[in-house]
């Protein structure tokens, strides 16, 4: 069995895992994003594993370079899980929203139309002394309905658009704004659980 660490503060992707039944520690990475690329999967694999990478740097702060020390011999390795999500229109990527008028221009957007949601996944494992890396994009096709500006300005009231990429949670209210998905629901939620947990299951 490994120890997992999910490096990520989003109570969407924590409830994901849960459901699965992976028991997981969280530690959160406060880096600075640095995007180099324009390609939505690209953007997303990349932001994963710079988050992974600082979630290994946490760890080895803490255990002083001895990261066994940090899982115990109770467990056989680490395995730590990265994970980035951003919404893209015609290649425009959206990220969270910085203010309620931001928000209201991406729904305006997305109104009426395809767009599509990208999750990053990175995946270090760690396992006697030596490190394995993995990285991967799951998207999914996103159908709007039409959305007038008042349910816009109604669904900004709620507050859940303000910390979600695309302005929208298709978990939440904002469900009734989709007309149609096609791919992995759980991938825009926040997550490719079934992916993830086929990726992994050979160290589980």
């Amino acid at each position: 069995m490994y120890k997992i660490i999910l490096g990520s503060k989003s109570p969407r992707r924590r409830e994901l895992l849960s459901q699965i039944g992976l028991e997981f520690d969280i530690i959160t990475s406060e880096m600075e994003e640095i995007v180099t690329s324009t390609e939505p999967e690209q953007v997303v694999c990349d932001l994963s594993m710079q988050k992974a990478k600082d979630i290994l740097r946490i760890i080895s702060e803490k255990s002083n370079g001895n990261i066994e020390s940090f899982y115990g011999s109770e467990y056989e390795g680490l395995i730590i899980i990265g994970a980035d999500t951003v919404v893209a229109l015609n290649n425009e990527i959206m990220g969270k929203p910085r203010d309620e008028e931001d928000a209201f221009n991406m729904l305006r957007k997305l109104s009426g139309n395809k767009h599509t949601v990208s999750t990053g996944v990175a995946l270090i494992v760690i396992k006697d002394g030596e490190e394995k890396e993995y990285n991967f994009a799951e998207t999914t096709e996103v159908y709007m309905y039409d959305i007038s500006d008042e349910e816009i300005r109604k669904y900004i009231e709620s507050l859940e658009p303000m910390d979600k990429a695309g302005s929208y949670g298709i978990q939440g209210l904002g469900a009734k704004f989709i007309s149609k998905i096609h791919g992995d629901y759980n991938n825009v939620v926040g997550l490719p659980i079934g992916r993830i947990y086929q990726t992994i299951k050979q160290w589980l």
